[in-house]
């Protein structure tokens, strides 16, 4: 048996309509739980300060530094470096390619959820 029902898997050139389920709009570069959390916080402000970003992800500042740099490879994240006073200040922000792909993967799992999707993100 290939069903769904089944447990089994269907064999290859047995799917229907390849790409239709809304797992395939889910962004693999999003989808990693700390990543996914760091572009939820961006998404809410302009830009955001590294620490701030840290201390609400609850993370080290090695482990966002590596997701940050995933992110900014794949277009989604902008890194400014400043300073405030004598003191070097780190800030983050979503790109407009960030954003939209936030918007999308988050479509995707309320589709998934069984939600309507149409929200904006």
């Amino acid at each position: 048996m290939s069903d769904a029902h089944s447990g089994a898997q269907a064999s290859p050139g047995t799917r229907s309509r390849p790409g239709a389920h809304p797992r395939h709009g889910l962004d693999e570069v999003i989808h990693a739980p700390v990543r996914f959390s760091i572009v939820a916080t961006l998404a809410a402000a302009d830009k955001a300060e590294f620490a701030f970003v840290r201390d609400t992800v609850e993370v080290s500042d090695s482990v966002l530094s590596r997701q940050v740099a995933t992110l900014e490879k794949a277009g989604y994240v902008a890194v400014t470096k400043g300073y405030v006073g004598k003191r070097p200040r780190t800030w983050l922000a979503l790109t407009e390619d960030g954003r939209a792909a936030f918007t999308a993967h988050c479509r995707s799992l309320r589709a998934i959820a069984g939600e309507d999707g149409r929200g904006d993100g």
